[in-house]
Order: C-alpha cells, then structure tokens, then sequence
C-alpha cells in the first residue's frame, strides 16, 4: 500500500477544506484581510469548532507545477502550524506573484507573519 495514501490525517484535511466558490466569495465579503510580500490572508468567523484552509492561486504565478508546489506548501506548514492556530475561523491564503520560486522556510515565516498579524497565533 502507497504510504501517502487515504490515511486518518489525510482524510481529516480533507474535511476542513474550503473547496466551493461561494464559500471563497463569503470568506472574501465578510472577512479581513492581512498582507505582506508573498502571501494575502482573508479570515472570518465560521462560528464553528474547527479551522478550515482554502489556498487560492491566480494563474499568473507560474505554470502548473509551481502553483501546485505553492499550495502544497502552504497546506502542510498550515497542517503543522494548525495546533498553535486558535479555533473557529475560515483561513484563505493568497499566492502572490513573488511567492514563485521561494522556499519552504521564506512561505512558513510568511504565513505565520500573516497569522500572527491576524491576531490568530495562540
């Protein structure tokens, strides 16, 4: 069996996901938003008891396999990150045009900054 396969923590991301259009949109109406060089951040209040993570990325940032790069960057410094989060928000982040070709230590000190400025980080 693939070791990356459906495991326990895959499919618990999986859960906590914004994957739908209108989600985004309310996300973009009604949250705020925090920024810096790399990386925007849009949060709101879901009035639930989890965090969910949506990464959104304009196609201006490179091809496919960089984008793709970006967004699993960003997914797994979110995932071990996510316990140091406080709870109860819809967290978007946005790749900027020079978030191409960074490294994983220049995104995670990016978006801890956005979470710290967002007031977030416990």
């Amino acid at each position: 069996m693939w070791p990356f396969s459906a495991s326990k923590k895959g499919a618990k991301m999986r859960i906590y996901r914004i994957r739908k259009n209108a989600e985004f949109r309310a996300v973009y109406r009604r949250g705020k938003s925090f920024s810096n060089s790399l990386l925007v951040l849009y949060i709101y209040k879901n009035k639930k008891n989890i965090n969910r993570l949506g990464v959104s990325i304009n196609k201006r940032v490179g091809n496919s396999v960089e984008r793709n790069r970006i967004k699993r960057l960003i997914k797994e410094i979110y995932r071990l990150n996510s316990d140091n989060i406080k709870v109860g928000y819809d967290l978007v982040f946005i790749a900027r045009n020079l978030s191409k070709g960074r490294n994983y230590m220049e995104i995670g000190n990016s978006i801890k900054n956005l979470i710290k400025k967002a007031g977030l980080w416990k």
